[in-house]
């Protein structure tokens, strides 16, 4: 029997949501996998199971790792636009700089690929989708608290679009659009919202 105790599994887990999402599923092969790890395939299929499982439970590390925070932060903050306006700079940050600039989303990325067919990898997107969209109603809900938007604006539909738009910038940032084109995209689709009252501001950088 393989031995898979000389490896701290959370670890070599951290290890693998890095190789796909950099490289994607459909293009990373278990010796990929082996070679970051340092880990054996014997080793990593007994503890993770195949190839499709150890995506899943990377896929869904990433939620709990990197969406999970991020939206219970935009749901809990009580600043309503400014929150929103954040959470995009924030975002946008990310994909355009630092180490993992230009990789995009991992659940964006699987959206768009052949997993995104697998039953289980659907139930985590969608599962991540009602989070981020249940997230961007509570902070709009809170803007109209604040009397930040307009009049009779539809929060559903608008929760609706930015999420879509979020979705948007992690591609449009793996195309290698910057951080500027970025902020401008996010300043116009909130524009339309914004009471005419509220003080004009721009994501967070």
């Amino acid at each position: 029997m393989p031995d898979i105790k000389h490896f701290n599994p959370d670890v070599v887990l951290d290890e693998i949501v890095q190789v796909f999402w950099h490289q994607g599923m459909a293009t990373t092969g278990i010796q990929a996998l082996v070679t970051a790890t340092g880990v054996s395939r014997s080793s990593l299929y007994a503890t993770f199971g195949n190839k499709d499982d150890l995506y899943a439970a990377a896929l869904s590390r990433y939620i709990e790792q990197h969406s999970a925070p991020a939206f219970a932060h935009l749901a809990a903050t009580e600043t309503g636009l400014t929150a929103i306006e954040e959470f995009f700079g924030t975002l946008i940050d990310v994909r355009c700089s630092g180490a993992v600039a230009g990789w995009g989303c991992m659940v964006t990325n699987a959206y768009a690929g052949p997993e995104c067919a697998a039953p289980d990898i659907r139930t985590l997107l969608e599962t991540h989708h009602g989070t981020l969209q249940s997230a961007l109603l509570a902070a709009l809900s809170t803007a109209a608290g604040l009397g930040q938007l307009q009049p009779g604006t539809d929060l559903d539909a608008a929760a609706s679009v930015l999420s879509t738009l979020a979705y948007g910038v992690n591609l449009r940032s793996r195309a290698g659009a910057d951080t500027g084109a970025l902020t401008d995209t996010v300043t116009a689709a909130l524009a339309p919202l914004r009471a005419a009252s509220t003080a004009h501001t721009t994501p967070q950088e």
